[in-house]
């Protein structure tokens, strides 16, 4: 079987009896050590049905918007459309990607914080009225390349600059919001609502707290000036944490019901990414190159074992590119090796296969000594992991992706109305069993 990411046909393993995520995983590196070792993922589309229903549970009155950007995975898209969500887009190829898959235009929202003239016509000529604007020069653009838009004004939160400097870059501040809307008056273009700038690394319940707060008087300013807002976005920051989302719950839905109570017809949405994709991905890779290298002096290590540097067939400017973005990427976990009490482990770096000084996807880690060939996997690999090289030094293309779903989530998606023929039509159901030596997949069946 083939694992699939562009083509409009894709094969998804289902998950049958004893039949668990690793056998899959150790199927396909069993493969690709006969062949080429290359790297690959493996995504339970199940855990997007997981994190739906969590969300559903804890944070019932708001509904979640995914940011394709954060993986674009077509599979990803399709389950994620068939559960109702909404979904934001930062360009051209976003959006295309999403209407491919039938998603009305009502359900799409054009982010991008610096939009192409041509994206902007693109978005108009196809009906998604729904951007998002921060500053007048953006207004202007809108105004004259879709006159018809309706615009949600993205709001930096006061309080997110503390700790966060990137929230700083984003989101108008709030004394400035009056002179947007005078302004999006006077050009003649409908404001809808109001977009909050939250960090994807929130971890601050009490900025929710901030946001809708200041999201109620941008409100207040929008009505006196004649607009009819209806649409709330209280942003992303979101971990797939239950306790995260319990607070979040406690902290935010009073003040939503204070503020925005059902009789004012204001819709609340929420912006998820990492929430939804991340545990839905396993990256594994090989390791291609070794070094022992002397260890650092300030090094507390008791030892004089020698520190191992690894290179692996991927890095910073293909599947860790968030490491890019000064993401944390943990340590992973070395193929068919149990822990042990009394194993050695040293000291160890994990690069990628570039050779360039910031190539360097794990600073510090311990782990057994490695050869050249062993594999690693990384869990938790599902976030801004599925672009295409960055660097002319990489000229494989992107690891391939092989979807599964178990047989029990598939019957619960099904259970809350997602069915194969409906809403799934890109999806070949494809039995997966296990032989004495290896797993192997099935013919394609109708489910």
């Amino acid at each position: 079987m083939k694992g699939i990411t562009d083509e409009p046909q894709y094969s998804v393993s289902l998950l049958e009896g004893g039949t668990a995520l690793c056998d899959v995983i150790d199927n396909h590196i069993y493969e690709q050590t006969l062949s080429e070792k290359n790297a690959f993922f493996v995504a339970d589309l199940g855990v997007l049905m997981r994190q739906h229903v969590r969300w559903q549970t804890h944070m019932v009155q708001i509904r979640p918007y995914y940011a394709v950007r954060c993986n674009s995975s077509p599979a990803v898209i399709e389950v994620l459309a068939a559960l109702g969500t909404g979904f934001i887009c930062t360009n051209k190829s976003e959006l295309e990607l999403v209407q491919s898959h039938g998603i009305a235009s009502e359900d799409i929202i054009y982010s991008g914080f610096c939009k192409q003239v041509s994206q902007i016509k693109y978005a108009a000529k196809n009906g998604i009225d729904l951007l998002v604007c921060d500053n007048e020069v953006e207004l202007r653009k809108i105004s004259r390349c879709h006159p018809n838009a309706k615009l949600l004004l993205q709001v930096s939160t006061e309080a997110s600059g503390q700790d966060d400097e990137m929230s700083m870059t984003f989101g108008c501040s709030l004394k400035d919001c009056r002179h947007l809307l005078e302004k999006a008056k006077e050009f003649g273009v409908q404001v809808v609502g109001v977009r909050s700038h939250v960090s994807s690394a929130c971890e601050d319940d009490q900025m929710y707290v901030h946001a809708i707060s200041d999201a109620r008087c941008v409100f207040d300013m929008g009505e006196e000036i004649g607009f009819d807002m209806n649409i709330l976005d209280i942003g992303g920051g979101f971990s797939a944490s239950k306790t995260q989302l319990e607070l979040i719950n406690k902290a935010v839905m009073s003040l939503v019901d204070l503020y925005f109570p059902p009789s004012t017809g204001v819709s609340i949405i929420a912006e998820h990414g990492s929430f939804f994709v991340s545990s839905a991905f396993t990256l594994a890779v090989n390791v291609i190159s070794k070094e022992a290298v002397a260890r650092a002096h300030d090094d507390p290590s008791p030892n004089d074992e020698p520190e191992f540097q690894y290179h692996m067939n991927e890095g910073v400017y293909g599947s860790f590119a968030s490491k890019l973005s000064e993401t944390m990427i943990t340590a992973p976990s070395v193929y068919r090796q149990k822990p042990s009490l009394d194993a050695p482990v040293f000291s160890s770096s994990l690069w990628g296969p570039s050779g360039d000084d910031l190539d360097q996807v794990v600073e510090h880690c311990l782990l057994p000594e490695l050869n050249i060939g062993d594999w690693l996997t990384f869990t938790q690999a599902g976030a801004y992991s599925m672009g295409h090289p960055l660097c002319a030094a990489t000229d494989s293309p992107p690891p391939p992706v092989y979807y599964v779903i178990s047989s029990r989530d598939w019957f619960e998606m099904q259970d809350i109305g997602v069915t194969h023929e409906a809403t799934l039509k890109n999806f070949s159901l494809v039995p997966y069993f296990l032989n004495s030596c290896h797993t192997v997949a099935g013919l394609s069946v109708p489910a």
